[in-house]
């Protein structure tokens, strides 16, 4: 109900060009929650998997837009993707519709992942020797499921090839208020990119692209593009 009410208003506002958002009142940047064993973090997204599967939080506009920036920067049709953390397969489904002759996976932790077109069982913190340098481009917006962002990051940064691209969702629900047992991983939006050049300095360059989520009553939705160098 509250969720409901919150949309009606937000959709109301926004003709007037404001919205409610949660307020991050502490001094918090980043914010990582603490499991007591790896166990109690796959247990824990499994669990949170299953209660949220039939939810998508992406959405075809911004899809749309990182669809537009492939073909535009990769310029073949053949494009090989990795979608990380894509519970119910709808990114991967998405980017196959929509880039000609593409091959696109995705991945989640969770066994569901089976009951899915182009989606397999895997924790993405892992390295799998056969994508390594196999991908034109990884996708997610998962990196707040993550309890420890770097290394999956540097895993991914591996996977891609020397073309290839990292394109992480990020909102406002996946920032430091928003950390807890469910979603590990907090960092607010306007930090990102400095947290991004103390993790890997040089070895990368970063493109931001804002835009609107519609159907999150217009929130804001950044893309944070990495390519190594």
């Amino acid at each position: 109900m509250i969720t409901f009410l919150k949309n009606l208003i937000n959709s109301m506002l926004f003709k007037i060009g404001y919205r409610i958002s949660k307020i991050n009142n502490t001094n918090e940047l980043v914010k990582i929650y603490k499991y007591k064993d790896y166990n109690e973090y796959k247990e824990s997204q499994i669990y949170y998997n299953k209660k949220k599967i039939n939810h998508i939080w992406a959405d075809e506009e911004t899809l749309s837009i990182i669809v537009n920036f492939l073909k535009d920067k990769i310029g073949k049709e053949n494009i090989v993707g990795i979608c990380h953390g894509s519970r119910n397969g709808y990114e991967q489904n998405f980017f196959n519709e929509n880039l000609p002759n593409s091959k696109v996976i995705g991945t989640d932790i969770s066994d569901t992942a089976n009951d899915f077109k182009n989606s397999v069982v895997w924790d993405f913190h892992d390295e799998k020797k056969e994508w390594v340098k196999n991908f034109d481009f990884v996708y997610s917006n998962s990196l707040d499921q993550s309890f420890d962002p770097r290394k999956a990051l540097s895993v991914w940064l591996n996977q891609i090839n020397k073309d290839g691209f990292i394109i992480i969702e990020h909102s406002e629900q996946h920032g430091v208020i928003a950390s807890g047992k469910m979603d590990p991983f907090g960092v607010e939006a306007n930090f990102f990119p400095y947290l991004l050049t103390e993790w890997f300095g040089h070895l990368i360059s970063i493109k931001i692209i804002k835009s609107l989520k519609k159907n999150k009553s217009n929130s804001p939705v950044w893309l944070f593009i990495l390519k190594k160098i």
